[in-house]
């Protein structure tokens, strides 16, 4: 492990974070979201994540674990840390009642926005036949908004805590290797997007305030660096060479798992199936032309 990438590291975790406040942020310019562009983002990414993982990640942990401990037992303590990955990732999503889960957070895109779409075409229709006043919007006064702020404020805790693993792994693999750091960061921030999204709509539609709804959304992913940094001063006296590769597998499993329980069912649910399946073999398509170049 390299020291002097600690600040590398460092801004591509925080980049891979600050994607949910541009998430967050689209909501300034976007009032209709497309169904089949968040369907191809959500496959891109998870294209890009299961080909880092399984070719890079998993092969580079393979082979240092065989250096040291031989090719069977070698294989054997990769295959335990990558399903370990997916282990501690299951964990986390176990712990918080599924209600109000926003690990599936993408799927609960779908509904949040549906539901804020419906009070903003009833705000509109109001407004056309009897302009409100700006503080007594029905979505403040009423019952939903108060739901819906709770919806956000609940996505915005629970994507903090998901984003801690996600930041370790991030961190942790471009200490050992900028170019490798930098592909996992570009694939955590799509995924992060949709996230920033999840919790900026419900916010902004129940305050009607842009500027608190992209706050959230922003802050939810200060924990990606945040997780990042600790894991690493956490590991760092006792990060061999031989725990480093355990490390990225389990990164690996936590990737792949991130990828099959919440991008690819949350593509799926959209309804567009095939844009999904040619989002996935694009984002794999991408990264191996990006890995042979780099």
């Amino acid at each position: 492990m390299v020291e002097g990438n600690f600040i590398m590291a460092f801004l591509l975790t925080l980049f891979a974070g600050m994607a949910t406040g541009i998430g967050g942020a689209i909501i300034l310019f976007v009032k209709r979201f497309s169904p089949k562009f968040l369907c191809a983002t959500l496959g891109f990414s998870a294209g890009v994540m299961i080909l880092i993982s399984l070719v890079e990640l998993f092969q580079e942990a393979r082979e240092a674990l065989s250096l040291e401990f031989g090719e069977n037992l070698g294989l054997f303590y990769t295959l335990l840390s990558f399903f370990g990955g997916m282990a501690i990732i299951a964990l986390i999503d176990n712990l918080v009642p599924k209600e109000s889960n926003p690990h599936e957070v993408n799927s609960m895109t779908i509904q949040v926005h549906d539901e804020a779409v419906g009070v903003q075409k009833a705000v509109i229709s109001f407004a056309d036949e009897e302009p409100l006043p700006d503080k007594s919007s029905p979505v403040q006064d009423g019952k939903k908004g108060g739901k819906l702020l709770r919806l956000g404020i609940l996505s915005a805790l629970v994507i903090a805590v998901h984003n801690f693993p996600e930041g370790l792994a991030t961190f942790i693999s471009a200490m050992d290797n900028v170019e490798l750091g930098a592909s996992i960061a570009f694939a955590i921030a799509l995924h992060n997007i949709p996230e920033g999204i999840a919790v900026a709509i419900p916010i902004y539609y129940a305050t009607q305030r842009k500027g608190r709804a992209v706050g959230y959304a922003t802050l939810s992913g200060i924990a990606e660096p945040l997780g990042g940094v600790l894991g690493y001063l956490v590991l760092r006296s006792v990060l061999t060479p031989s725990l480093l590769a355990c490390v990225l597998a389990l990164v690996a499993g936590i990737m792949v798992y991130i990828s099959l329980d919440e991008l690819l069912p949350t593509a799926e649910s959209y309804g567009q199936h095939h844009i999904a399946i040619i989002g996935v073999i694009s984002g794999m398509v991408f990264m191996s032309f990006g890995l042979l170049l780099f």
